[in-house]
């Protein structure tokens, strides 16, 4: 039995605290302002003067929502409140036809023989994080978030517009993105209150104007790709092969601003949520020393002793690093990037034992049901041999939702799924990792499970030691 520590959690609150204190709570962390009986109920109802919501970890809940009625539980407008300035009307927000419509377009650029095509794109990001890194591989403290967020924000870079993160613009989405995090709220009182449409949304200055920012480079990007697609020189990159599929019903195109929105929660889904998934999955590595190992030698066997443009493998090589692929799964299983989600009931229905009224919040939550005590063994320890047990196959099945489930699943699921394990391959090949002692990060939710203060690792050359 390992005598690793077990993975940091953030503290809970008390059972019962006052609506102005939870208010307090939630603005400073979306879960440590959670109970700890969530960790073992099926479900647990709160009431507000403003509205009733209801986390529902019970799985025949989860597969209600997501799978056999998702008509009826639409993503809540709450939701859309904080995002609206960088997201707009993107695919992550919107509801009913227009979702359809989106998603007909958006869908197609991420099947399975399409995701190969991106993969040259994945290894180069990966070469350049390496060759990174390598500069900075003396055992000094590095903060290994930052690092992430660099290798998943070139990663998008490179296989939606085919630029890399050294570009101009592209880097300058990625700093300013960096401090759009910053001034991004969790509460919004828009998100709070039930504010009628006609009413003026108050948001920070700095927020609106670090979105602002970012949506004038996308849009700078997307017009680009639009003139290139026109002048037929564009080449065959996601963003080429998103402007110009026609929806299947209508054969109508997303125009440049609708392009916009997307791309902003492309960078969003697919940098913000790969980096968090990345940076805890090293971290856990960090202090396991014997899975941090076990994915270097599978590393080094399967992708062979150099890192180079010229010694990129086939993409079949993501379906044999299943060792890196159950340690990234792993890490998204005790720090799902989106921890929770929030649909609204169109209709009443009955959760359990309870009533719910039409309009009523219901919450989904990974972070919970991922760790939930009924349902995982260990649910607090890093186990990535876990989903090689009957206990940990039944959780795939019934508890794990890091990407949703159902017809609203991430579209990028799969992409991710190659990216994250390739790159923690790439890594431990070259290096090694140990954990700073004294800085044990502190999880919190704002966009998604970051660490308070940075993730913080000693970083060695493998050939060094």
């Amino acid at each position: 039995m390992s005598t690793a520590p077990l993975p940091p959690k953030p503290p809970t609150r008390p059972d019962k605290v006052s609506l102005w204190r939870y208010l307090q709570l939630f603005r400073r962390d979306i879960l440590s302002a959670q109970p700890a009986r969530l960790y073992r109920a099926w479900m647990a109802e709160f009431r507000t003067p403003f509205f009733r919501s209801y986390l529902c970890n019970d799985p025949a809940l989860v597969d209600l929502v997501l799978k056999e009625r998702p008509g009826d539980f639409p993503k809540s407008n709450r939701i859309r409140e904080g995002l609206t300035p960088l997201l707009g009307n993107s695919v992550f927000v919107t509801n009913g036809e227009t979702w359809k419509r989106q998603r007909r377009i958006i869908d197609p650029a991420f099947e399975g023989g399409r995701l190969r095509d991106t993969f040259p794109a994945m290894w180069a990001a990966g070469c350049a994080m390496i060759e990174r890194l390598s500069r900075q591989a003396g055992g000094q403290p590095l903060e290994i978030e930052f690092e992430t967020s660099h290798a998943a924000a070139d990663v998008i870079f490179r296989t939606l517009f085919s630029i890399p993160i050294g570009n101009e613009v592209a880097g300058a989405v990625f700093h300013a993105f960096r401090q759009h995090q910053k001034t991004q709220p969790v509460l919004n009182l828009g998100a709070f209150l039930p504010l009628p449409k006609w009413m003026p949304r108050f948001r920070r200055t700095a927020t609106k104007r670090t979105a602002r920012h970012i949506r004038a480079l996308i849009t700078r990007l997307t017009a680009e790709r639009a003139e290139a697609i026109a002048a037929g020189c564009a080449p065959d990159d996601l963003a080429t092969k998103i402007m110009t599929f026609p929806d299947p019903l209508t054969g109508a195109r997303f125009e440049t601003a609708e392009m916009v929105d997307q791309v902003a929660i492309f960078f969003l889904a697919g940098h913000e949520t790969s980096a968090s998934a990345l940076a805890w999955a090293l971290y856990l590595l960090a202090t396991h020393p014997d899975w941090q190992e076990k994915v270097a030698g599978e590393a080094r066997a399967e992708l062979g002793e150099e890192t180079g443009l010229d010694s990129a493998p086939d993409f079949s090589i993501v379906n044999r690093l299943s060792t890196a692929r159950a340690v990234f799964r792993e890490a998204m299983r005790l720090y799902p990037p989106v921890p929770m989600m929030v649909r609204e009931a169109r209709c009443p229905v009955r959760l359990r034992d309870r009533e719910a009224a039409a309009g009523a919040q219901i919450v989904l939550s990974p972070w919970h049901l991922h760790r939930h005590e009924r349902i995982w063994e260990a649910p607090d320890s890093f186990d990535p041999g876990r989903f090689a047990t009957e206990n940990g196959k039944a959780g795939l099945r019934s508890a794990y939702i890091p990407f949703s489930a159902g017809p609203r699943v991430c579209p990028g699921a799969g992409f991710a799924m190659a990216e994250g394990p390739l790159l923690l391959a790439l890594l431990l090949r070259s290096f090694r990792l140990e954990p700073v002692v004294g800085r044990v990060p502190v999880p919190v939710a704002h966009l998604t499970v970051r660490a308070k203060d940075g993730i913080w690792l000693h970083l060695y050359r493998r050939a060094d030691v």
